[in-house]
């Protein structure tokens, strides 16, 4: 079996994109509405479709996407209420698992699923593996923000509750490169986040990492703006914020439940008499506007980082919108050739961090 940087697939020059259609609150009907919306804008690239045939093939053919769609025939299907454990020892018959092992086997570059999140980063770390490096790999997401790119980064937010200095260290070097890679940013602005930027609180390893960052900052290319706290989440003042999957996932969930909140109590707002109805109306392009900035539906789509192939984890309940910002995420990062640049970066870091060891105990021996 060819590994993928043995194999790359042919389909001049476009990525191909591996997709669970099963894995969704929606069904297959969403997620191939979902790759129409984004293929009708992106004629180049194609996509496999892991599901029953006889589900997808009128689907498929609804949208007339026969062409760019190979169907792979697989009858089991992961739930939400699946324990990874149980899809560890009977779930090779899933679509979610032979959608990841399309990338696995260097048929496709990058896959995408909206399923049970727990077994699709068990599945993917033991059929693609971990990088050379890393310890424990990091779900990345991005965050509305006052910055001109709109987004930050924000990683763990919750493939593994625990996080300790060295984990920490490889969260900024690879939240950064999928900055660069997913941004656009020539040199991400990296923070670590704490109960307080005062450089005597936090924990230990928050204080042992915010030690270690600034030490691979420079070759790493990026900047280390030292501890931030959670109003800086959505800040103009950092690119890309660093914590453990425990205090990330708390944070994105309280962020999308307030998001939720201000949208209700401001349609409640709107409708409370015929006078603020009337400047409901009037205000209706800037809360459009204002809508469209935080749907969360545009950046749908979490990144799992630290792995030997590249994971795009959508929303379990997102709708067509939803599906398709998370194959253009999936797309985007396939072209820009952003799991070798990780990979290299990780590489870079592992010997720096190897270097800076042995410099230290020749220190130690010398003073001895």
């Amino acid at each position: 079996m060819s590994s993928l940087t043995d194999q790359t697939p042919d389909n001049g020059g476009h990525p191909v994109i591996s997709i669970d259609a099963m894995g969704g609150d929606r069904g297959p009907a969403t997620v191939v509405a979902g790759i129409a919306r984004f293929a009708s804008e992106a004629p180049g690239p194609r996509f496999i479709l892991h599901g029953p045939a006889a589900q997808l093939e009128p689907l498929v053919a609804k949208r007339g996407l026969e062409g760019r769609i190979d169907i792979r025939d697989v009858a089991d299907v992961v739930k939400m209420t699946d324990k990874p454990s149980h899809i560890m020892r009977h779930g090779r018959d899933t679509s979610m698992w032979r959608a990841i092992d399309s990338v696995r086997d260097g048929e496709a570059e990058v896959c995408v699923s909206c399923g049970n999140t727990g077994a699709l980063m068990a599945v993917s770390m033991v059929r693609l593996r971990r990088l050379p490096g890393v310890t424990r790999p990091a779900i990345a997401v991005l965050w509305p923000s006052r910055n001109p790119q709109g987004f930050n980064v924000m990683l763990d937010v919750g493939a593994d509750i625990r996080a300790d200095e060295t984990d920490l260290l490889q969260y900024a070097l690879m939240g950064a490169s999928y900055a660069r890679n997913g941004l656009g940013l020539t040199r991400p602005r990296v923070g670590l986040l704490n109960v307080g930027t005062e450089e005597h609180k936090g924990r230990a390893e928050l204080k042992i990492a915010h030690g270690l960052i600034p030490k691979v900052a420079g070759p790493a290319n990026f900047d280390y703006v030292g501890f931030v706290e959670g109003s800086d989440i959505a800040s103009d003042k950092v690119d890309v914020i660093v914590t453990d999957g425990f205090t990330g996932n708390v944070a994105i969930k309280t962020g999308e439940g307030t998001a939720t909140m201000i949208g209700d109590q401001l349609r409640e707002a709107f409708k409370f008499s015929p006078l603020s109805r009337l400047a409901a109306l009037l205000a209706y392009t800037s809360l459009n506007r204002f809508r469209k900035r935080i749907d969360p539906r545009r950046v749908n789509g979490g990144v799992f980082l630290g792995l030997n192939g590249t994971v795009v984890k959508s929303h379990g309940g997102a709708d067509a919108m939803g599906v398709a910002a998370a194959v253009k995420l999936a797309h985007d990062l396939a072209r820009s050739g952003f799991r070798e640049k990780l990979a290299a970066r990780v590489a870079s870091a592992v010997e720096l961090a190897h270097h800076g060891e042995a410099s230290a105990e020749e220190r130690e021996e010398g003073e001895s």
